[in-house]
């Protein structure tokens, strides 16, 4: 091959490169924003989106430490909401606890993946409170999940809830819609029998340690953007021209066999 073949082949080569990059640049995006959390400390979201892939993550830690992280696997719809809390060595506590509850990801939770690529961040510096009050869904994760069969529901599953280990739960309504979809019962577990019923307290009534009880964890995503804002130019039809944001609550109830592994208990 003449140098002038060689340095051609190189050419393609360089273009076809950055083509790629170019490619995986608006596949991919994070966007970090500062957002004001409910008791008025200021907290760095971090938002991550793939278009390819077709999920977001959003990442922040909350007042008290605990990292929280959400995930909405749009190809699956499934929603992951994981909790790293941070122990209480005095109480004799591990560093952190896992949780992670999945649930059904519900048609405009949150924008598409493709529409958040798009994002940009005019001004970094400003802290950022939602639009829109969401309120707080009050979920009963009653429903052990097996992480190693859970690549079932979604691919990301088992890296993201791969420490909560014994603290993967979903809802019997989920488990409806996904059996429906034809995926094995086999991915659930059972609860103890002792479990069902309003036998069980709550941790925070629980007067022994070692007792099995019913945990009480609740979040917030204090700023996420829920929706596409729609406007009107010279033309008939509607252009995006924005986002809407918003926040939204969680309280997951859920079963843990000692009280000494329920580390924030919301009732006590």
């Amino acid at each position: 091959m003449c140098p002038r073949e060689i340095s051609a082949a190189s050419l393609r080569v360089s273009l076809a490169v950055v083509a790629l990059l170019l490619w995986m640049s608006a596949a991919a995006s994070e966007l970090k924003v500062l957002v004001r959390l409910s008791g008025g400390q200021i907290t760095q979201e971090v938002l991550e989106a793939d278009s390819e892939r077709d999920i977001i993550t959003l990442e922040f830690k909350q007042a008290d430490g605990a990292l929280i992280t959400f995930l909405a696997d749009f190809k699956r719809h499934v929603k992951i909401l994981r909790a790293l809390v941070l122990g209480e060595p005095e109480r004799g506590q591990t560093q952190y606890q896992a949780l992670c509850f999945i649930t059904v990801l519900d048609h405009g939770e949150i924008i598409p993946s493709e529409a958040m690529v798009r994002l940009r961040q005019k001004n970094p510096h400003v802290v950022r409170t939602a639009e829109e009050n969401r309120g707080v869904e009050q979920m009963s994760m009653n429903v052990p999940v097996n992480l190693t069969l859970s690549w079932q529901l979604s691919s990301h599953i088992h890296n993201v809830c791969r420490d909560a280990r014994d603290f993967v739960y979903t809802r019997k309504d989920d488990i409806k819609h996904w059996l429906e979809k034809g995926v094995e019962g086999s991915i659930f577990e059972e609860l103890p029998q002792k479990t069902e019923g309003p036998g069980l307290q709550s941790c925070s009534s629980t007067a022994g340690p070692w007792q099995p009880c019913m945990c009480s964890y609740t979040l917030r995503l204090e700023w996420y953007p829920c929706m596409l804002k729609y406007c009107r130019g010279h033309g008939s039809s509607p252009y995006k021209c924005g986002i809407r944001s918003c926040s939204k609550g969680y309280r997951f109830d859920f079963y843990t066999p000692h009280k000494q592994l329920c580390m924030r208990d919301e009732d006590g």
